[in-house]
């Protein structure tokens, strides 16, 4: 007897591992742009550039004393993107016109505070996802504020479910699991690329592999190139260089846990691949992380996903007494609750 396939739908996606323009916003745009149109040409339903590849990751932060960052955050801070604004304009008739699903790093700019936020946009240009990096790296503390948990959630488009971390990001089992425990079908991942050596690259292909494996979902990871030009033009030091080189993993996986297609790690190029989803029920049928594997009874997460901002409105009805008359009262009366 022949087991008969599931009934299922495949999504093509590609992955673009590119240089940024290190010189302009405008510059790196166009690039992305030209990206979207070639692998929109290939049958490309969904499209996953770099972590903030627009304008561009700040390497100079991995390879620059603090005290000699000034001039480059100032002028991160001059090329960032302010949402909305004429880039995710750009980025939304993107995907609008090329009828994808289209997912981009950026560098977000809100007034006096820079985030790592990925976007995405559906294929009728509307954005239905801004997720802000919750943990930056220690060297990117300098650079970005933390983003909150408000944007911790799997959404719904065109090509799937679709969940959506930065970087090391993945190494918090609990922020991984959130967006497991919302059935995303296709996570999508982004990483900084030409970074840190062969190491890095490799450390970064055994999460991607764990997340599909425990999601029993889609990876699709794009990393950013650097040329030997680009490198020299950020740090004068050889010795400094050379941590600008490797990192590279640019990555199509399915719920197995195995590479689609080959992974790129040198050079610049455009991953292809056709997702299957039944795959995704091959995988779940044995191995359901937040279903038949699962114990809620024994284990549980809780998820703060309110936002948290600066100035809160409180009714007069709210206000009962002042705090102070409760240290009075409790100052007389130990016992009384407080």
């Amino acid at each position: 007897m022949v087991q008969q396939k599931s009934q299922s739908r495949t999504v093509r996606v590609a992955a673009v591992q590119y240089a940024p323009d290190l010189e302009s916003t405008e510059g790196t745009l166009h690039r992305v742009l030209s990206a979207v149109a070639e692998a929109a040409s290939k049958g490309a339903q969904l499209v996953v550039f770099p972590e903030t590849f627009i304008p561009y990751y700040p390497y100079f932060s991995a390879v620059l004393p603090a005290a000699a960052m000034g001039a480059e955050q100032n002028r991160l801070y001059e090329n960032a993107v302010h949402i909305p604004g004429p880039v995710t304009e750009s980025l939304s008739e993107a995907a609008r016109r090329h009828r994808v699903v289209l997912a981009v790093g950026v560098t977000e700019r809100d007034h006096g505070s820079l985030y790592n936020t990925q976007l995405i946009f559906d294929v009728d240009g509307s954005l239905i996802q801004k997720h802000r990096k919750i943990s930056p790296a220690p060297h990117e503390r300098l650079i970005w504020d933390e983003g909150d948990g408000t944007s911790i959630k799997v959404v719904d488009s065109t090509v799937g479910r679709l969940g959506a971390l930065t970087c090391w990001e993945h190494y918090n089992p609990l922020a991984r699991f959130s967006l497991i425990a919302q059935h995303e079908e296709i996570h999508i991942s982004t990483y900084i690329g030409s970074i840190f050596g062969p190491v890095f690259s490799k450390q970064t292909e055994t999460q991607l592999m764990n997340h599909a494996l425990e999601s029993g979902c889609f990876v699709v990871n794009a990393t950013a190139w650097l040329t030997d030009e680009q490198r020299a033009r950020i740090v004068d030091d050889p010795g400094m260089q050379q941590v600008l080189t490797g990192g590279c993993m640019t990555a199509i996986i399915g719920p197995d846990g195995q590479h689609i297609v080959p992974p790129l790690t040198d050079g610049e190029g455009i991953l292809v691949a056709d997702l299957d989803f039944s795959e995704i029920t091959n995988s779940k049928r044995i191995r359901d992380s937040v279903g038949h594997y699962s114990r809620p009874d024994l284990f549980s997460l809780a998820v703060h996903s309110k936002p948290t901002p600066h100035i809160r409105s409180i009714a007069t009805s709210e206000i009962t007494r002042r705090d102070t008359d409760v240290i009075v009262d409790s100052a007389v009366n130990p016992e009384q609750e407080v």
